[in-house]
């Protein structure tokens, strides 16, 4: 196995990983957003408040995005395990 192929595995797995990890951190961040402007503009400062819909929406999102995760998942696995013959 060459140091470019393991750059090049290195390099799509990083991929995958972003690609899993964005849409699930993004919309913790938009939740995230909108309870700290309304706990500005009410001046409510209570931590719990703004975990638990950060939490809901984030597994709203698993929930949603499930499938299109697990084929992203499953097509790298299928092209790692199906190019190993020539790591060899």
């Amino acid at each position: 196995m060459t140091q470019g192929a393991v750059l090049q595995l290195a390099q799509g797995g990083l991929w995958v990983m972003l690609l899993l990890a964005l849409p699930i951190l993004g919309v913790g961040l938009a939740v995230g957003l909108v309870v700290s402007l309304v706990q500005a503009t009410t001046q409510i400062n209570e931590q719990t408040l703004s975990f638990l819909p950060k939490l809901l929406a984030m597994l709203a999102a698993v929930v949603v995005l499930g499938p299109w995760m697990l084929t992203v998942l499953v097509d790298f696995a299928r092209h790692l395990l199906l190019t190993l013959p020539r790591w060899s």
